[in-house]
């Protein structure tokens, strides 16, 4: 009773001591339950024309979509020929209009497996008999080794003899196109290293459960692989020189060459400096680099796309060695680049389709078009020459398409984040538009008193490369009001996460902000898509996390608007963001005066190895103890809390509880809450209501109501 009387008075002349008499108005009651019933409040049943589920019917000219009317939710089958339109309450309507099939039902067939957990690694040891292209025999793996069989007769032999437990044949077995050969990997198994945790409160007992899974973490030993080629004229097993493939993180199954004169392979090194993609020839077995990618830093080998063309003698590859991600045509033979196709201070997203036959690609972009968010996705197609490239989506916005089976045509739904969708039919050779079909309406959305996002951007830490971002206000902002800063925070070089498409609810913004903040979340240095340059900036510094542009764009912003109070800066977020907030406060408590973190990878030797060992490099060295949150607890001077799921199998739990550890160790106050049965989670509703205590506490300096006010929350919930 004395604490919480203490704790009263001492937030009660915090708030005395805050300069701004209107913060008493935030954080309140209603301000809780509103934010409660946003997710309801601002559905996608308020948006009118938004277009779903776009299908085109077989190889016709017809497609159908879905979307919502004022009379409810109808269907629009659309003739693109024709150029007309045809509307249906119902699907049975829309099957009888195009001759679809009615659904079979659906019906389990065969036993059922279950799907191996994730981190779980393959031991390529299960796999049923592989037929040869002419049907008449079928290998497979027995006794380690590699056999062969007459499908007929059954009558089978031994193609290898030197598999054994520890380093045996895989089940991934290849019959080369002519029929007289097989290639496979050859595999020494790691060993195997495991999380453990502890379930306190399972459904189905009262005793708890101890669960051990398999995970690989920095610096643990991987699988091993070599290709072999088997002839089976000849009897002859090609091993070749490993000096090509040696330190290895991963090689991929081989797989044949049309003519069955080789295969290829590809090796992504340990470290990722180095990938490459091999050929192992058939017929003298030798070893021989395609392409090869070399960094000083990291390969973001995600980013690789690979496709033969023109009988295998050419190879569509992307790459970001000049800084950008684009498309390389190189010749098979000599492993020279005949030339880039795509060129520019831009990035390609994805290739969709080659087509040979007429010479084109068809991909999408980002980055190309100046003058705007150059995070917002385009469709493009351009010639196998590097020439006549067309903009096949050109209005300005974040774009997705649906081509027909021909890619003649093309449906496609823009919009931008703070600009509701339109959906076009457009002419998948020119783009040009064929046929209006969609605008959303969104005016019951804006009576309910819904805000969009701001799209807002500012230089970072060097004072001219603009960072991008949103500002979420709260449905009943008030400029004349100051508004507490808290920023979501996701970063790192596996992507760009600020959403770029219209939606009615964020999830990471839009509740939080009706408790009286303004929400902020940009993509800052060390994120994907804009140049390798940029994504670099966390190399062995992960404790980076673009804090710095993070912080100079909130001050840009609350320059531009003084309501933004740039004194009172929270930040919160959730596995890599969990450490990221947590690294913020560490590194920047003068900055940042509270952090909400989630089931963080607070120390880069604990989490996963596909991860870390990417952006962090191999072999483990003093970079990751410098960006421990473990071995910087000690300075923590603002409020912390930490959130973690007893059962995360995605990051160990451990990785929360040695911070919770080192912060007992220095003696410093922080909050932590541990989810009993949650897995890798945000904090599931209970935290999200303990993350908006924790702001109006600290950043608010102001008591959170009390929770017996919303024990109606979850039947309102339900409704």
């Amino acid at each position: 009773m004395m604490k919480m009387k203490t704790r009263l008075l001492l937030l009660s002349a915090m708030a005395i001591a805050c300069p701004f008499t209107q913060v008493a108005a935030q954080g309140t009651v209603e301000d809780y339950k509103r934010a409660f019933a946003a997710q309801r409040t601002y559905g996608n049943d308020k948006i009118l024309g938004a277009v779903s589920n776009v299908q085109w019917n077989g190889d016709e000219h017809r497609f159908w979509y879905s979307t919502n009317t004022a009379e409810g939710q109808v269907y629009v089958v659309v003739d693109a020929e024709q150029k007309t339109r045809s509307t249906y309450k119902t699907m049975d309507e829309v099957r009888a209009a195009l001759n679809i099939p009615a659904p079979e039902e659906n019906r389990r067939r065969g036993p059922w497996r279950p799907q191996k957990h994730w981190m779980v690694t393959d031991p390529e040891n299960e796999g049923g008999p592989v037929k040869s292209p002419d049907g008449k025999m079928e290998a497979y793996v027995k006794n380690y080794n590699i056999y062969v069989r007459d499908v007929e007769t059954r009558k089978e032999r031994a193609v290898t003899v030197d598999g054994g437990l520890g380093f045996y044949y895989s089940c991934y077995i290849s019959w080369s196109p002519d029929g007289k050969k097989l290639t496979a990997n050859k595999l020494r198994r790691a060993e195997k290293h495991y999380v453990s945790f502890v379930e306190s409160s399972p459904a189905d007992q009262l005793q708890p459960k101890l669960h051990t899974m398999e995970y690989c973490k920095p610096g643990d030993e991987v699988d091993y692989h070599e290709p072999r080629i088997v002839n089976l004229e000849t009897g002859e097993v090609i091993a070749p020189s490993t000096e090509l493939f040696s330190h290895q993180y991963n090689l991929t199954t081989p797989y044949w060459a049309g003519d069955s004169k080789a295969v290829y392979f590809e090796y992504n090194e340990r470290g990722h400096k180095v990938y490459r993609l091999l050929e192992l020839s058939a017929e003298t077995g030798k070893v021989r680099p395609v392409v090869e990618e070399t960094s000083d830093k990291f390969v973001n080998y995600s980013r690789l796309y690979r496709q033969f063309i023109n009988d295998g003698k050419e190879l569509l590859w992307t790459s970001e060695r000049d800084n950008h991600n684009h498309i390389y045509l190189y010749d098979v033979a000599t492993g020279q680049v005949k030339r880039q196709i795509t060129k520019g201070e831009w990035y390609v997203r994805q290739i969709l389709r080659v087509d040979e036959e007429n010479g084109v690609i068809y991909f999408t972009a980002n980055g190309m078009r100046k003058n705007e968010d150059p995070y917002l996705l385009y469709y493009y197609r351009i010639g196998l020459d590097g020439k006549n490239l067309v903009c096949l989506t050109p209005e300005e916005g974040n774009h997705s398409a649906r081509f027909s089976k021909d890619w003649k045509y093309l449906v496609d739904t823009y919009s931008k984040a703070d600009v509701p969708p339109v959906t076009e039919l457009r002419d998948a050779e020119t783009g040009k538009l064929v046929m209006d079909l969609e605008k959303a309406d969104i005016s019951a959305l804006l009576a309910a008193g819904w805000k969009a996002p701001e799209v807002f951007h500012a230089p970072g830490r060097d004072g001219k490369t603009e960072m991008w971002g949103i500002i979420q206000r709260p449905s009943n902002f008030d400029p004349d009001k100051k508004y507490p800063i808290i920023e979501y925070i996701y970063s790192g070089p596996g992507d760009a996460y600020v959403p770029k498409s219209f939606q009615a609810y964020n999830w990471t913004t839009t509740a939080l902000a009706e408790v009286g903040f303004i929400v902020v979340q940009l993509d800052a240095m060390g994120t994907s898509y804009r140049s390798k340059e940029f994504e670099e900036m966390c190399y062995k510094n992960l404790k980076d996390a673009g804090l710095p542009d993070r912080m100079a764009w909130i001050k840009a912003a609350a320059k531009k608007y003084p309501y933004m109070d740039v004194d009172r800066v929270g930040i919160y977020g959730c596995s890599a963001g969990g450490q990221e907030s947590t690294a913020a406060v560490l590194q920047y408590p003068e900055f940042y005066k509270a952090a909400y973190s989630a089931c963080g990878c607070h120390d880069n030797r604990m989490d996963k190895i596909w991860w870390n060992e990417q952006w962090m490099g191999y072999p483990v060295d003093s970079s990751y103890i410098a960006c421990s949150n473990v071995e910087m607890a000690h300075k923590l001077s603002v409020p912390l809390m930490l959130v973690v799921g007893e059962m995360d199998d995605n990051v160990d739990p451990a990785s929360t509880m040695q911070v919770v550890n080192a912060l007992i160790k220095a003696n410093k106050d922080f909050d932590l809450l541990v989810i009993p049965g949650a897995r890798h989670t945000m904090g599931d509703a209970y935290g999200e209501h303990k993350r908006y205590d924790f702001f109006v506490e600290h950043l608010m300096k102001k008591f959170p109501p009390q929770w017996s006010e919303f024990e109606d929350k979850d039947k309102q919930a339900k409704k």
